[in-house]
């Protein structure tokens, strides 16, 4: 029941931010009953759970992951925008598998999601616990491209067991083998 609320949340929240009507009762009316019939096909076609409405990990994603993302979204545009508009690109295409480190299914989706969504990567595809991804100009070792937005990642998945102490924070985290966070491609410079 809380995965069917959450996701009637997050649909009339979509339908509102898109449609911009808060006057007009008919079509707050069409919009009420096409929320509905979204959450219930949804509930009949069973995908109604963890994975299709995350409530388990909060507004963290939203609130502390989405922003830090959103900046790396734009630092990666202005490398790959540097590589394409040079006199003599800079290009080393390669495919790579990154270790997604993740505890669940989701965390890795989000992991490859976020790959995806940041310019000059792109996650081929998710087996088990590695991610195929193509990069547009790739010097790192697969151990260095799942630094910082993988670790980030899987303190979300911390953070819906752990005090809201542990999981505010900015810092990035370092693992052993890694002493400091990468600068990938697709996570801040080229």
């Amino acid at each position: 029941m809380k995965y069917a609320l959450t996701l009637l949340a997050a649909l009339v929240a979509n339908w509102l931010l898109w449609s911009g009507h808060f006057d007009n009762p008919f079509l707050l009316g069409v919009g009420a009953v096409s929320c509905l019939s979204c959450l219930w096909i949804s509930w009949r076609m069973r995908i109604v759970d963890e994975e299709g409405a995350p409530a388990h990990l909060g507004l963290r994603p939203f609130l502390i992951y989405a922003p830090w993302l959103a900046k790396e979204i734009v630092t990666s545009n202005i490398n790959v925008a540097r590589i394409i508009l040079s006199r003599v690109m800079p290009l080393r295409r390669n495919l790579i598998l990154v270790p997604a480190k993740q505890r669940s299914e989701i965390g890795r989706v989000i992991f490859a999601n976020s790959i995806t969504l940041t310019p000059g990567t792109v996650s081929v595809r998710l087996e088990g616990k590695e991610i195929l991804v193509h990069g547009l100009s790739l010097d790192e070792s697969a151990e260095d491209m799942a630094g910082e937005m993988g670790e980030r990642v899987s303190r979300l998945e911390r953070c819906e067991d752990a005090s809201a102490n542990e999981c505010d924070d900015d810092s990035t985290e370092s693992t052993p083998n890694h002493p400091g966070p990468p600068n990938t491609p697709g996570q801040g410079e080229s």
